[in-house]
């Protein structure tokens, strides 16, 4: 079983299911959804999802009909997205989950569309906490 909870902790999802189809979206539309150079998806099928917690906190946001963008109404997280036109998947914002998965990336889309700081192949140092001029 996959876990994963909002930033605030209202909204909790629970997923008896794989997770399939795993981008990353630099599409304008997904880079102002989550205000990060990329947003990273994967499909899940509907019966397998279910909030267990808060479903009443729930938001849900229509930027083109018949698609619908369900997030945390405390505090803002994206939480999935579900489209009239295929009802039996969902599209989990992976960033909600808690839970280790096995499932990878298999692709970088809208690169064209891609914020122009954004370098995909940035040789840059990685850290586990803080750069170390921050700390």
């Amino acid at each position: 079983m996959i876990t994963g909870k909002c930033l605030c902790g209202e909204v909790h999802i629970e997923l008896n299911g794989d997770i399939s189809d795993i981008i990353h979206c630099h599409c304008s539309l997904c880079r102002k959804n989550s205000g990060t150079a990329y947003a990273t998806n994967g499909f899940v099928n509907a019966a397998d999802f279910e909030v267990v917690k808060g479903k009443e906190r729930l938001s849900v946001f229509s930027f083109k009909p018949r698609r619908y963008r369900y997030f945390c109404e405390n505090c803002g997280s994206p939480v999935y997205s579900a489209s009239d036109d295929d009802p039996t998947r969902y599209r989990l914002r992976l960033g909600i989950i808690d839970s280790d998965i096995d499932a990878r990336p298999i692709s970088h889309n809208f690169v064209s569309s891609k914020a122009n700081w954004e370098d995909l192949d940035a040789d840059l140092p990685r850290y586990d906490g803080f750069e170390p001029a921050r700390s």
